[in-house]
Order: C-alpha cells, then structure tokens, then sequence
C-alpha cells in the first residue's frame, strides 16, 4: 500500500509540474506587440489617469492611453493573440522608434505620404481622413465657403503633417505662422486668438469642437474650392520597420477584414468617450 500511495503521489507531482510547465511555456509563447503613439492627440489618442472604458496602461507610466489609436491596437493585439504595451512618444520620434526597432509599430494617425514610406512600411490604411478647418464661431473666416475665402489669415497647423506642408500654402496670402508640436497646442493656439484658423482632419476638428462649442468646423470637401490633397495625403496607416512584411501582413490580415463602416463607428465611438481636458 505504500509504495503504491507513494506512485500516486509521485504521479500527481508530475501531472502538477507539467500542468504548471505547459502554462509557463504558453505564457511566454504569447508574444507582445509594442506600439507607439502620442498619447495626446484626441480623438485618435490621449492619456488618462484610470482604466476606463477599456484604456491601456502606458509602459513605464501610471497613466493610460485611450482613444481610436488604442481601440485599433487591442483589436489587431487580441486578433493576433498577442499581448499589448503602448509606449508614449512625442510626435518627431515615432518614426525613428520604427526604424530602430525600439517599437514594433506606430499608430497614431499617420498620414501614409511618400517621405514616410521612404523611411518606414505602412499597412494598408485603418482610417480615411478629411481635411477641415477650424475658426473661432464669431471669427471673420466663419462663413467661409472655400479656400479661397480663407484669403490673408494668419494659420498654422502641428508640424510635420499634411495640413502645414501642403495644404496652409494653398490659402492666398496666407501668413503661415511657425508650426505647432501638436494637436493639442495647435488647437490652443486658436482658442487663445494666436491665429485666425487652422487646418486639421475631420476626426480632430469634430472632437475639438466637441470640447468647446466656441469652435466652428468648416468642411469644403466635394466643393471646387477644396484643399487639393492626394489619398496618400488623408489615408491613415500603421507604420512598420523597413522590411518587417511578417508583422505588416498579419495586421493587414485584420484590417483586411474591417471596413470603412467599422472604421467610422470606431472612431464615433472615441470621439463621444474623450476626456474634454483633451484639447
């Protein structure tokens, strides 16, 4: 009797130790995806101090990101089987995160231009933008109908987008002031009388003057007075190391599955949860 109690116990360590084996090694099959974005750019990204409506824990902060960005990554991540860390970084060092490897990619509401794709990957695009402006509701610009009505207004937009390189120079004599280092301090810059108007995608403007109804969204696309942009210009894509078409395929094999409906209710979604300190 004993030595068969002592079999059965012997069994059951064994059992015990695989069981606890085969948790560990599946724990450390899960792979993680580490993502960057701003993590002040509402609506497609922000920080916030608790977990709500699903936020994620900012690496080596303890605070946590939320926004249309991060929805985008706990769905590609959970897709995927992969675990998720958001990494905070200012909006001039996201690409060379890519690049060096620091982060396995960038979603933050990147325009997928040619200069990027000179220096990064990107998927296919997880959001279609459109390009709008925004003044102050008793401004003089607040019935403009085009660009051109825009004539002689002093605007500026963050830097190193779209909407400072290409489309400010399109305004007839516009004084285009130094660009902004983000959305947030591009958006202020307004509210605070720093220049007659800005210009930004659909998403921002609508969540800017979500938070403060002293703003006016004025949208000339469709008109023959529209900022001329092309669809590399308002197509947002997710920006990988040079090379990495592993990772590339299996986050277009997500998005591939997605449309532009799915996009829309995300980013609705995000906009009706955003922090109104955001802007």
């Amino acid at each position: 009797m004993k030595n068969n109690a002592k079999k059965t116990v012997s069994i059951l360590l064994a059992a015990t130790t695989m069981a606890a084996m085969a948790v560990t090694a599946s724990a450390e099959e899960a792979k993680t995806l580490t993502v960057a974005m701003e993590c002040s750019y509402a609506p497609y990204n922000w920080t916030q101090s608790d977990d709500s409506n699903g936020a994620v824990e900012i690496s080596g902060s303890p605070d946590y990101a939320y926004g249309y960005d991060v929805m985008m990554a706990k769905h590609i991540a959970e897709e995927l089987g992969y675990n998720l860390e958001i990494m905070k970084l200012d909006w001039d060092s996201l690409v060379p995160a890519v690049q060096s490897g620091t982060v396995d990619c960038v979603i933050a509401g990147q325009s997928i231009t040619a200069p990027r794709q000179e220096m990064v990957d990107f998927t296919s695009p997880y959001y279609y933008a459109t390009i709008v402006t925004l003044v102050k509701a008793d401004s003089n610009y607040a019935n403009a109908a085009g660009v051109s009505d825009l004539a002689g207004a002093s605007c500026t937009s963050q830097q190193n987008t779209i909407w400072y390189d290409t489309c400010l120079p399109q305004i007839p004599d516009a004084n285009i002031l130094p660009a902004q280092e983000s959305a947030p301090a591009m958006v202020m810059a307004l509210k605070t009388g720093g220049c007659d108007l800005v210009v930004t995608d659909m998403p921002t403007g609508t969540a800017a003057c979500a938070s403060d109804d002293t703003l006016k969204l004025l949208d000339f696309t469709g008109t023959d007075d529209a900022f001329q942009v092309s669809d590399e210009d308002i197509n947002i894509g997710i920006s990988l190391q040079k090379g990495n078409t592993e990772l590339k395929d299996e986050i277009n094999s997500v998005l591939e599955k997605m449309t532009e409906d799915d996009f829309k209710a995300m980013m609705d979604e995000a906009i009706s949860v955003q922090p109104l300190s955001q802007e």
